[in-house]
């Protein structure tokens, strides 16, 4: 079963709902025939590299959200992060540009291709690393040397990981991950989209990721038939009882 995560590491919720997402696909019983896709989505493509404002500065200023709003969601989000076992040190976020670090997704997507069944992939790590990085201890996403550090710390290759960040490698693929985004009609994030069919929109409880996996999983994969009594005489593909 086929499930793509479109999110952006600039997004809390994101966070938390991959917490959520990721308990409950850890009880799942079929976890091992789940594939899992990060895609990109970015909030706001408009932000340059760096922007030294606050983050209550900058939804203050660019979102026009008033300031008893904005410590109300700061306050939100950290306790549902405490119930997700989840960091938040909002007054420690960075805020930057995070399409650097959705291309270095990227990266560790194409080292995963290569890894043996047998082999942990990469990419849900250092998804969690980022997002922890920027939530919880102030990780400067325009950094080129603290990103390449946890990227590195997951198992990336340092000299790949610095010739992605001195170019614009995954562009085109982080770009396509945009468009199919469009294409589905993702407007917001997380969005959890599975068997490129169903859509769950939001940082949705563990109690109803279970059940959309349940429900998506047995729809692809219907139990089979239960027989009822005992056999009667039949016509098979080799004769007749």
């Amino acid at each position: 079963m086929r499930i793509d995560i479109w999110s952006d590491i600039a997004c809390p919720w994101c966070y938390i709902g991959l917490a959520r997402f990721e308990k409950a696909l850890a009880a799942f019983p079929h976890k091992d025939a789940v594939e899992v896709h990060y895609r990109t989505f970015q909030l706001d493509p408009t932000l340059p590299e760096r922007d030294d404002r606050s983050e209550a500065q900058y939804l203050s200023e660019t979102k026009g959200m008033p300031a008893n709003l904005i410590n109300q969601i700061f306050e939100t989000v950290k306790e549902h992060g405490i119930k997700a076992g989840v960091e938040f040190h909002m007054d420690d976020v960075v805020v930057a540009n995070s399409w650097t670090a959705h291309r270095l997704l990227h990266l560790a997507k194409q080292h995963d291709q290569n890894v043996t069944v047998h082999q942990d992939k990469i990419t849900p790590a250092l998804k969690r690393e980022l997002l922890a990085g920027r939530f919880s201890t102030g990780l400067d996403l325009s950094d080129h040397d603290q990103l390449a550090q946890v990227a590195i710390s997951v198992g990336l290759d340092e000299t790949r990981v610095r010739e992605v960040l001195e170019s614009d490698e995954f562009d085109t693929e982080a770009n396509a991950d945009v468009e199919q985004a469009r294409a589905f009609g993702v407007s917001a994030v997380p969005t959890y989209v599975l068997a490129e069919k169903y859509a769950l929109p939001g940082a949705q409880s563990v109690e109803t990721f279970s059940q959309a996996l349940r429900q998506v999983w047995e729809e692809l994969n219907p139990a089979p038939l239960q027989t009822l009594g005992a056999d009667g005489q039949a016509c098979g593909i080799d004769g007749c009882d």
